[in-house]
């Protein structure tokens, strides 16, 4: 008995061993460390309802100077706030007409306006920042310029819109009237290849035109230059549809924003997290548990960063807002 259970430790140990060691090596190329010391909650609120200053399911935010903006989706409207939290105005109601919203997604302020995607409306619409309604663009359909759901858009310095058109399975370049310039993604068909896309859900662009878009179900960060070529791509091994709880994965990237150092957050919606990255995509750090506690998230569906750094995000699940600035080590 004891001759075979030696045998046995020399066969399977080996194999065993390098297994250990291949793990290992595994975790240190795929899983990298944080280079930062983190964030910390400064301050949330909200809750879930109807009357001024609750929410039914936050989805999108967005910082104009002061001021934060957030689509309160199943309301129909857009909250405005200031950085502790005040309310300041409201404007929006649920419906089809000019001013009014179909489940507004991820915001964008350029240009003094704000660039509401409508889940429900297959639109954009425009407004001033004190709320006047402007301009809607788009209509229902899967031809140029038309769109099934859009869930999140991207301004450039020219006021063209980036539209994460999230059922067509593509991202599209427009001018600011709607007109159709180009796209990325084959129309209604999604892959994990690069400059494919599964279900798109926001777009961030930079002052020179590099444009940052969330892959969705591809649970990855895709990036291309002005031209519309492809430049890279991140999350999890090889970013090819691999999700995971680990530094640098995901599991299904809902929305993307930039801080004025050009790093890039990402609301890691079934992680229950916000990862923050370099432009090239290297990992810095990440912040949040899953709860209903302070620090903590239920699908943290939405993130923008304000000029000073201060980060907000929209907890979904929670139906609040919360604020975290950087954790000095």
């Amino acid at each position: 008995m004891a001759m075979l259970h030696r045998t046995l430790v020399k066969r399977i140990g080996l194999p065993l061993a390098v297994l250990v060691v291949l793990v290992g090596l595994a975790y240190l190329a795929f899983v990298p460390f944080a280079k930062e010391a983190g964030y910390e909650p400064v301050g949330s609120w909200g809750r879930q309802g109807t009357a001024p200053g609750e929410f039914h399911d936050p989805t999108g935010i967005a910082v104009a100077g002061s001021e934060v903006f957030v689509a309160d989706a199943r309301n129909g409207r857009i909250q405005v706030f200031d950085f502790d939290g005040n309310l300041i105005r409201i404007f929006g109601e649920p419906g089809e007409k000019l001013g009014e919203l179909g489940r507004p997604m991820n915001l964008a302020v350029a240009g003094g306006r704000l660039y509401v995607p409508e889940y429900f409306n297959d639109r954009i619409q425009v407004f001033a920042l004190d709320g006047t309604a402007l301009a809607m663009i788009g209509t229902a359909g899967t031809g140029p310029g038309e769109l099934s759901a859009p869930g999140g858009i991207g301004v450039d310095s020219a006021g063209n819109l980036y539209v994460a058109d999230f059922y067509n399975q593509r991202v599209q370049m427009l001018r600011p009237d709607g007109t159709f310039v180009r796209q990325w993604g084959k129309t209604g068909k999604s892959g994990i290849g690069a400059g494919q896309l599964s279900y798109p859900t926001d777009v961030v662009v930079t002052a020179d035109g590099t444009v940052y878009v969330a892959d969705g179900y591809n649970d990855r960060i895709q990036v291309f230059d002005a031209e519309g070529n492809f430049l890279r791509k991140w999350g999890g091994p090889f970013a090819m549809n691999i999700f995971g709880p680990f530094n640098g994965w995901f599991a299904t990237v809902t929305s993307v924003a930039l801080d004025a150092h050009g790093n890039v957050f990402v609301a890691d919606f079934y992680n229950h997290r916000i990862q923050k990255f370099a432009a090239d995509g290297a990992f810095l750090t990440s912040f949040g548990s899953e709860g209903s506690g302070p620090g903590q998230f239920n699908y943290p569906i939405a993130v923008a960063v304000a000029a000073d750094g201060t980060v907000f995000v929209a907890d979904f699940g929670n139906h609040r807002v919360q604020r975290w600035q950087p954790r000095v080590r």
